[in-house]
């Protein structure tokens, strides 16, 4: 369970950068770099409550291979890794893009997709 408690704690950690860094304008986070920061962040606590369920030893793994691993588990769970890998991955963390909606969404599926772990793990 130390690994679910890191998931969270990377998701914690995302969160407090965008409130204590970055400005809100209009309903746009304002600063690119800590956008970027804070979606790569809480896209690593995921991967990290997911390795801990798919017992992956360290190392790099395709988005791909996440979504071949969890489709023998459960299915559904994939719209919610490709949420999150679209929306904190690839919009945040790399375009640095910070419309709060989006934000607060890909934050929700990210705390999701840990707790549905945490429930599998604990099982």
């Amino acid at each position: 369970m130390n690994s679910i408690k890191e998931a969270y704690r990377y998701l914690e950690n995302a969160r407090d950068i965008l409130s204590t860094k970055v400005k809100k304008e209009d309903g746009y986070y304002q600063d690119k770099k800590y956008i970027k920061m804070a979606g790569h962040t809480a896209y690593a606590g995921v991967l990290v409550a997911l390795d801990a369920l798919l017992k992956q030893k360290k190392g790099r793994k395709s988005i791909e291979w996440y979504k071949e691993e969890l489709s023998e588990i459960d299915r559904k769970i994939l719209n919610r890794l490709d949420s999150v890998y679209e929306q904190l991955h690839l919009v945040m963390g790399y375009d640095g893009h910070g419309k709060e909606s989006i934000v607060k969404e890909g934050f929700s599926d990210a705390e999701k997709i840990i707790e549905w772990v945490e429930i599998r793990l604990a099982a």
